[in-house]
């Protein structure tokens, strides 16, 4: 992990990067570059990188109008995982999480990401919530950190 460092998504590359990784990992939510963008002027959007490759990304939204949770979302490339790499990416947006409120913390996981869910579960988040966004027949989970 010596050559693991984790930077804003702000710029075309990041925010190509970071689209790159989500696109990977929830296939069922393909975004476009332009919804990238209109996140990242909204959301915090962290790319993790191991030398000069992008091994995941994360998202950190802050609480809205349906909640007052923050929702914290942290992917890694298949390929990457179980090397701590997903670790320092929630750990880096829980900590920004925790600045925006005290209304909890939530994150979504794409229900056949098998990892991403034990990933959850084994740091204390509780599913609350399974919905299907339209046109799509894949769940995704919303778990609540207890």
């Amino acid at each position: 992990m010596n050559d693991l460092h984790i930077e804003r998504a702000r710029s075309g590359a990041g925010l190509a990067d970071w689209r790159a990784v989500h696109n990977t990992v929830v296939p069922t939510a393909v975004l476009s570059l332009d919804e990238v963008r209109e996140r990242a002027g909204r959301n915090l959007l962290d790319v993790a990188y191991l030398g000069d490759v992008a091994v995941g990304c994360s998202t950190v939204r802050p609480p809205d109008g349906e909640t007052a949770a923050a929702t914290v979302i942290a992917r890694t490339l298949p390929g990457f995982r179980g090397r701590g790499f997903g670790t320092a990416l929630y750990e880096r947006g829980l900590a920004h999480a925790r600045t925006l409120g005290d209304g909890g913390v939530e994150t979504v996981v794409l229900v056949s990401n098998e990892e991403g869910l034990r990933f959850a579960l084994a740091r204390g988040f509780v599913e609350v919530e399974r919905y299907v966004l339209p046109g799509d027949t894949v769940p995704f989970v919303t778990l609540r950190l207890a």
